[in-house]
């Protein structure tokens, strides 16, 4: 069933959308897959046919991304350096790369977390409302 044939008073619960989204999956079924690369969100699901190409997260993702890696990292950063006071090099290399893997680790799950919520809340991008640009 697609979005256009729902009634606008149906309600959509907005946690289990949430940790579809987080497994990147369909916020409506969670059967079907909500990306089709490694960001890119699918135009529907395969299973349910909730149609997706409305949905954009824009930089949210990324903002998220970073703003959630830095405050796990800097703590951490803060308490090996005045633990054990590692090499400036080995710590700014080992750093580096948690914080890549960080990072590539929550970008698509994020990405699924807010088009999850645009789903639940009926938030659509333009053209979808009616307010075409």
């Amino acid at each position: 069933m697609t979005d256009t044939m729902l009634p606008l008073d149906e309600e959509r619960p907005t946690g289990p959308a949430i940790r579809n989204g987080w497994s990147m999956r369909c916020p409506n079924c969670g059967k079907g897959r909500l990306l089709h690369s490694y960001l890119k969100v699918n135009t529907a699901c395969s299973e349910c046919g909730e149609e997706f190409h409305h949905h954009r997260a824009d930089d949210g993702p990324a903002y998220l991304t970073i703003l959630i890696a830095g405050h796990l990292m800097a703590p951490l950063l803060l308490f090996v350096y005045s633990t054990w006071e590692p090499d400036p090099l080995i710590m700014a290399l080992s750093f580096t790369t948690i914080f890549i893997g960080l990072s590539l680790f929550l970008l698509p799950r994020l990405k699924g977390v807010l088009v999850a919520i645009q789903w639940a809340n009926r938030m659509h991008g333009f053209g979808s409302s009616g307010y075409d640009v």
